[in-house]
Order: structure tokens, then sequence, then C-alpha cells
């Protein structure tokens, strides 16, 4: 018998790439979905879901009534509602989304007595790992505007949790990708295009998570005690290279790796004067600091918290992995 079965679900954020993928699974398994959906949210999206099943609330994370009103009768909530990186965007918004908005689900859960929440954070909290693997007991090393929005968020998460006002799970996925991820676009296109050079010696760290199987770790949470009141990181079976990265997206696009190398330091300082030059006009940045971050800082992490607790594996092969979003970045005529 599934467990959340005669559960009233809701997922924030599930117009998203992470939201979607989730929203969609749960529907798929027959569940009771309803889903927070912006005005401004891709009309075909929200059409796709309600579709599939899904009952819609319209409104905002940073809009407390239009929460509030999605909340109520809900027993369990997906919190994966968040801004991500975008220069068009000042401080402020992503304080408003991701902490504000965070603080609004929390009070309305507890105002209504939810029975978990599910909330969905990042490695990025911990930024650049020092000393690899790194487990759920890593030090808060947040240092863009981003992190540090998404770790105090997560600390409010923590807080409700300790004083057993709320129940619920902290999922921090590792490098998130899968078919609809357009974040990652560039660095398939630039590969196969053979213009992606590599900022560094290609040896720092990366550990990605497959969105499908970041969509069990959810699910998994929701459905174990033993998830209540804890903090998982969730990832692939095993790190990589940046370079065994790139060399993957070529393989699958069917062409050598560009080798090319760059020095690091020069290219990180360009990054943080042109950042400085854009971000008053709200331009984004053709170089800036954290693209120079991906080729530079190690995350690489200890999942055996998630194995033993929560019973979570990742399913998939890394280069099966890699394959699969090529093939769909190429079907969707995204890579020309």
């Amino acid at each position: 018998m599934k467990i959340l079965n005669g559960k009233k679900l809701l997922v924030t954020g599930a117009t998203g790439f992470v939201g979607g993928h989730l929203t969609r699974r749960l529907l798929k398994e027959g569940y009771d979905v309803s889903i927070l959906v912006r005005t401004t949210s891709d009309p075909a999206e929200v059409d796709e879901l309600k579709r599939l099943g899904a009952k819609l609330h319209y409104g905002d994370v940073t809009d407390r009534e239009s929460v509030f009103e999605a909340v109520k009768g809900k027993d369990i909530i997906f919190h994966i509602a968040a801004l991500f990186r975008e220069a068009k965007f000042p401080d402020q918004v992503y304080w408003n989304v991701n902490v504000k908005g965070t603080e609004n689900v929390l009070d309305a859960a507890e105002e209504f007595g939810c029975q978990r929440v599910i909330h969905c954070s990042t490695i990025g909290v911990h930024s650049h790992i020092e000393d690899s693997p790194a487990d759920e007991n890593e030090a808060y090393r947040p240092d863009d505007v981003y992190q540090v929005s998404k770790c105090e968020g997560e600390k409010l998460v923590k807080e409700r949790f300790a004083a057993g006002r709320i129940k619920g799970t902290i999922i921090r996925p590792a490098m998130i990708w899968g078919d609809g991820d357009r974040r990652i676009l560039k660095l398939f296109r630039g590969v196969a295009r053979r213009r992606f050079p590599i900022i560094g010696n290609g040896q720092t760290w990366t550990h990605w998570i497959y969105v499908h199987d970041l969509v069990n770790s959810f699910i998994l949470a929701a459905e174990k005690d033993e998830a209540i009141g804890q903090t998982y990181i969730i990832a692939g079976n095993e790190p990589h290279t940046l370079q065994e990265v790139v060399e993957a997206v070529a393989e699958a696009a069917g062409v050598k790796p560009l080798p090319i190398k760059i020095p690091a330091a020069p290219v990180q300082a360009l990054g943080s004067l042109v950042e400085f030059v854009c971000r008053p006009f709200g331009i984004e940045p053709p170089l800036h600091r954290r693209r120079v971050d991906f080729f530079t800082k190690n995350r690489w992490f200890d999942t055996r918290k998630a194995e033993s607790e929560l019973g979570f594996h990742a399913t998939h092969d890394f280069r099966t992995e890699v394959k699969k979003i090529y093939n769909w970045y190429d079907q969707q005529g995204w890579l020309n």
C-alpha cells in the first residue's frame, strides 16, 4: 500500500524544473496533488499539469494570503519553489522568495497542522568543499546571494523542526540535471560545438543528481518516519571531475573535447568586474564569478546517511544520464 494514498499534497514551484518533475511523478502515482502557481507561470505548463490532474491554487510564496489559502487542508507540503541565480533580480528579491517565502509556507503549515513539510534546500549552502567528501555536518559557507538566501531559509526550517512546531525533512540536492533543465544547456551546447574551454585544470570534483532520482528522495522523505527532523544530502553514486563531465558530453555528441584550458585567476577577476558593471542595469553578465566557481570549486559529498535512513540509492548511470540529457536537448532543438 502506498503510504501517501489518501493524503492531500501541495507542491510549490510546480512549474519549475524540479517541481515539475515531482508533480508529474506524484500525479502518475495517482496521488491527490495541488500546486501553487503564479499568474505569470507558463500557461502551457500549467495547462498540462491541470490536464494530468493537478488542482490549481493561484498565488506566490511571497504572497502570504495565497500561501495560507493553498496550504489549508493539505497534509504534506513539498516546498520546492525558489529563486535561482538571475542577475536581473536585486538581492531583496532573493530574500523575499527564498527566506520570506519559506517562512510563509512554514507559518501556514504550522497554522493548519500539516503532517509534514519536505523542504528543498541545496548543497550550495556549503559552497566550496575543502575536505571532500562532505556530509550533512559540513559547515555553512554560502558565498553568493542565492546561497545565502537558501541557507537562511534552511535555518528557518531547522528552527521549526527543533522546536517541534512542524515535522518534516530537509533535502539538499547536489548539482541537478535532467531533461528539461536549462541551467546546464550552455555546457552541453558548448561542448557539442567544441566551444567549451575548461577554466582551470579540469580536476575539480563535481557531484550530480539526476532529477528523477531526486524526486525519489522527496517521496521517500515524505513516507519514512525516520526522516522526520532530518537533513539529507542527495547525490549520485559517485563524483566526477569536470574533465570527465566534458568528456562524457563530448562522447554523447560524437565530438572530441576542446583541448584548451584557461588559467582561473584572471578569468575570476574579469568576472567580478563584469558583474560590477552589469548588475546596476539588471543585465545578465556574459561572465560572472559563479560560472568560474563551477570550474574551480570542489563539490563532492557523502550520501551514506540518505542511503541508510531513507533507503535512497541513485539508480541512473552517469554516462547514461549524460546521453539521455543530450538526446533530450537535441530533440528539442536546443543544441542548434
